[in-house]
């Protein structure tokens, strides 16, 4: 029987592929823009024949009915990374939100602490040899195909195909969807003043020849902008916007000194509009990897002058950072912000750079704050961070004491509440100096001592 037979033979409707989810199985659903959307909608109409089924993602972009209050006792949403569509679900306890780096996500399921009954995923149609490619999307998705007892895939022919690590065969395949509509969109967010402000910033700390990590946002969108005068960058990422584009038609990314993979942009998934959909459609130049791979510290500091650039939402004056909840609200996940700050670290000539606006709430709240919020949790730890930049300027952390830390910090922060900051450190003595010493009283005090035994102080004005 040829591949051709074999995958006809699977074609099927989404709500006779659901049949396999059964009571107190784990169902993943593929995130991001490659979310199969007629898969979960059919998920909902399985609900009355299934209890306590528990479903995972990272961030998806449709409607998440799965976390309904109706569907209490049918499903219950295990987020690794939250979204604004399971937010609330979260913050009210009917669904619940696993911290974890996003390069560790796969080994949960290949270890068999995370054994997945069902994986719902979205492909392109198979080529010539019976390969479907994952399209938009690798992600944490490949892994899970590969280690679920069930995979339905929504074939898709409005799905991109891909090159790199992106190919499932239909041999790999329990149930296939046919469907011809497009995928999931994230619009860009518009560019502010502020978000320009604090790209030139970052700019200013990317040097030709720099292989860059971009995270997601008004921010990271705006840095391309401002890079349209630099020469031969490379991308090692887990995820790239629409803003890639014109730095990729106008040469300045082509990854000709990239010291890994050279000549291609590596990522694992990209999140967007349809435009940025048809330009990774058969296009060489991006190679495409599971997470696990482009996420892995150890891969990432392979590529020499890496730069990671990533916001966040809290820093304290020692330089403890705050990305997945704004106190004992949780909004957000590591995502891989960990993973890039780790690996960039180890690079040689790599920066990790955290960027955000200095202010929150219309300008209301600092973000660079005394202390974290009661119930904040520290993503990135103060010894890992070394720029954090604002539309003030730039703070260098890195080997700095906390009084060095907090007088930087300070620098960068809204000048409306500088003070306050200040006056914090006052009743810490964070920002204490060392009493200067009168040497010539010592010296007169001690007698003469030889010329090479006198201790060096600061000079005298």
């Amino acid at each position: 029987m040829s591949w051709q037979e074999r995958y006809a033979s699977k074609l099927t409707t989404a709500v006779q592929a659901l049949r396999c989810v059964e009571s107190g199985s784990r169902v993943y659903i593929h995130p991001g823009c490659a979310e199969p959307e007629v898969l979960a909608e059919a998920l909902i109409e399985r609900a009355p024949f299934v209890r306590d089924v528990e479903i995972v993602h990272l961030l998806t972009l449709g409607k998440a009915p799965y976390v309904q209050p109706e569907m209490a006792g049918h499903f219950r949403h295990n987020a690794m990374f939250i979204g604004a569509n399971v937010r609330e679900a979260v913050n009210s306890g009917r669904a619940d939100y696993t911290p974890i780096y996003l390069s560790e996500v796969e080994g949960l399921f290949e270890s068999g602490q995370m054994p997945l009954d069902v994986a719902l995923i979205q492909v392109s149609p198979p080529d010539a040899h019976g390969f479907c490619s994952f399209g938009v999307g690798v992600d944490t998705t490949m892994t899970a195909a590969r280690c679920a007892r069930h995979v339905i895939a929504q074939v898709n022919d409005q799905m991109p195909r891909t090159y790199g690590d992106s190919f499932l065969h239909v041999d790999q395949i329990d149930a296939v969807v046919e469907v011809s509509r497009p995928l999931c969109e994230l619009p860009r967010e518009p560019i502010t003043d502020l978000h320009r402000a604090i790209a030139r910033n970052v700019a200013s700390l990317i040097d030709d020849g720099a292989t860059l990590q971009l995270g997601i946002g008004g921010i990271p969108d705006a840095v391309l902008l401002e890079l349209e005068n630099h020469k031969d960058l490379g991308i090692h990422t887990e995820m790239l916007s629409d803003n890639v584009i014109p730095l990729i038609e106008s040469g300045v990314i082509n990854g000709h000194r990239k010291t890994l993979h050279p000549r291609k942009a590596v990522l694992s998934f990209v999140l967007g509009t349809k435009p940025l959909f048809d330009f990774v459609h058969h296009n060489p130049i991006f190679e495409f990897h599971p997470v696990a791979y482009t996420n892995n510290p150890f891969i990432i500091a392979q590529n020499e002058r890496m730069v990671a650039v990533n916001s966040t939402l809290q820093v304290d004056l020692t330089g403890q950072v705050c990305s997945d909840s704004i106190g004992t609200y949780l909004y957000s996940g590591f995502g891989g912000q960990v993973d890039f700050i780790r690996g960039a670290r180890h690079s040689k000539g790599g920066k990790p750079i955290i960027a955000m606006p200095s202010t929150a709430k219309n300008g209301t709240i600092s973000r660079i704050v005394p202390i974290l919020s009661p119930g904040s949790g520290v993503v990135a730890s103060r010894g890992s961070i070394h720029y954090v930049v604002t539309e003030f300027g730039i703070a260098y952390l890195h080997g700095k004491s906390i009084r060095e830390r907090a007088e930087a910090l300070i620098q960068i922060a809204h000048p409306k509440f500088r003070d306050e900051l200040y006056a914090y450190c006052e009743k810490t003595n964070w920002l204490r100096r060392p009493a200067r010493t009168d040497f010539s009283v010592a010296h007169q005090e001690a007698g003469p001592q030889p010329l090479d035994t006198v201790p060096a102080g600061p000079t005298q004005e």
